[in-house]
């Protein structure tokens, strides 16, 4: 029969720290590295984010916004080895405080107004043009046989533009502005939609109508409708990349945008924005517009 004693307290004490004076360090590098492969294999990637905003005066939904981008964010995603996110900014003052407080990462600005502001607040830089809207011109629809001769004749006469904060509306207030003609000394309405423009004009209820839509313009011309006055070029869909994004990946977003069109997988993700492909931007030109714009 063996009796095995049970060791006082003390000596369980003194032998946990003998084993402790005794333990062989554990290296720390192998540590560190241990910890970087779990966190590499179990770790998800910082999601990045895209906000976009695709303008007030045309009748589209969030619903409708942010399945048209999906693919591209895909895309994105792949180049940059990154999580991409599509949050929509269906306001352009939702916009305004998402890019004050660089909520997103990448944004897709429809206005041009709102993109160059934060371009200016030095919180984000452009990445990209959208190919076939870089000449965005204000049309006057108008009744009158002959262009505007003499600016100073449009006094008290009406003048219809759309959301008062949209990009066709700010453009128009700088043309008024180039030919030294004060709004306030005209008589003007807002609507929201550029589709119901031509109906004010077409009516009597004003002499002019500012709008930028091709097909409202293509339209209003084919009823045998004319234009007065046309706006300089602005080009209005801007991507824009936070400046807390590091310059590597800044440079691959841009050249993901910029190489859509050369790809398959790409002209795919185009399709259904319904977009053509991506340009790069003129720093000086936009400089020149936030003056022009009043920004």
């Amino acid at each position: 029969m063996y009796i095995t004693a049970t060791p006082r307290s003390d000596e369980l004490d003194g032998r946990a720290a003998t084993a402790r004076r005794t333990r062989k360090p554990r290296p720390l590098g192998l540590a560190v590295s241990a910890a970087a492969l779990l966190l590499a294999a179990g770790a998800p990637a910082h999601a990045l984010v895209i906000g976009v905003t695709e303008g007030v005066t045309y009748q589209v939904t969030e619903s409708q916004i942010a399945p048209r981008f999906e693919p591209i964010a895909e895309v994105l995603s792949k180049a940059l080895k990154q999580p991409v996110t599509i949050k929509v900014l269906i306001s352009y003052n939702s916009a305004r405080e998402a890019l004050k407080e660089q909520q997103v990462d990448l944004a897709f600005i429809h206005p041009a107004h709102v993109a160059l502001e934060a371009v200016k607040s030095g919180r984000y830089q452009t990445l990209a043009w959208t190919s076939g809207f870089t000449a965005y011109k204000v049309s006057l629809l108008c009744k009158e046989p002959q262009p505007i001769s003499d600016w100073k004749s449009t006094a008290g006469k009406g003048l219809v533009m759309p959301d008062a904060d949209s990009i066709t509306s700010v453009i128009t207030r700088a043309m008024l502005r180039e030919q030294s003609v004060q709004p306030a000394s005209l008589k003007l309405t807002n609507t929201r939609y550029q589709d119901a423009i031509p109906f004010y004009v077409q009516n009597g209820f004003v002499a002019y109508g500012a709008t930028a839509s091709s097909g409202v313009i293509k339209t209003w011309k084919d009823g045998g409708g004319n234009v007065c006055a046309e706006s300089r070029a602005v080009p209005i869909k801007q991507w824009l990349v936070s400046r807390k994004l590091d310059a590597a990946t800044a440079a691959a977003a841009r050249e993901a945008l910029l190489g859509l069109a050369q790809s398959d997988a790409g002209k795919r993700a185009l399709a259904t924005s319904t977009y053509t492909g991506f340009a790069a931007p003129s720093a000086d030109v936009e400089a020149a517009l936030m003056t022009w714009l009043g920004i």
